[in-house]
């Protein structure tokens, strides 16, 4: 008696990379890796641009770290190691797509892009944070004004205090 046409074959009659799809990232990290690494080697600053540790520390490091964890991934998966599946999110397959939010956020962010050289971070980033808030369901007309307010003057200052400054727009010389 064989089995029925439809049957998945027997685990012996399968290629011996069947069920093994994670090897497809670690390919991925590994070729992340080489970009990084290639990359970092065509780094060059000067010896008085650069203090004793140079520019591409950073870069060879986060390589290296990517060459260890694809290795790690690739010795889990050809060790019979799988990914766990997904249970913990409430989430319906049958669901369809929320472009009104897609569309709010999209015009939260253009609107952003557009304001931020005229109006400066503080308007524009503060309509961002908005914006984003309001697509995202609150409706809060009091408090969320404030605090994106609140949001856009804090994150103004403290890029102003590391040396990186946001266009102020109508704020030049008061911030």
């Amino acid at each position: 008696m064989s089995a029925p046409p439809s049957a998945a074959p027997p685990r012996d009659a399968r290629a011996p990379w069947w069920g093994r799809a994670e090897l497809g990232v670690a390919a991925f990290l590994y070729l992340v890796a080489a970009l990084v690494l290639v990359d970092a080697a065509g780094l060059d600053a000067g010896v008085t641009q650069r203090g004793p540790v140079g520019p591409a520390a950073v870069p060879v490091g986060v390589g290296l770290l990517l060459i260890v964890v694809a290795t790690v991934l690739a010795v889990d998966v050809l060790r019979g190691g799988r990914g766990a599946a997904e249970d913990g999110e409430d989430v319906d397959p049958e669901a369809t797509s929320d472009w009104r939010t897609v569309a709010l956020l999209a015009g939260a962010f253009l609107t952003n892009a557009a304001l931020i050289d005229i109006a400066g971070w503080i308007i524009s980033g503060a309509l961002l944070f908005w914006g984003s808030a309001f697509a995202l369901g609150s409706r809060h007309w009091i408090r969320d004004p404030l605090i994106s307010v609140g949001l856009s003057a804090g994150t103004h200052l403290l890029f102003g205090s590391l040396g990186i400054w946001l266009p102020a727009g109508p704020f030049t010389g008061v911030i």
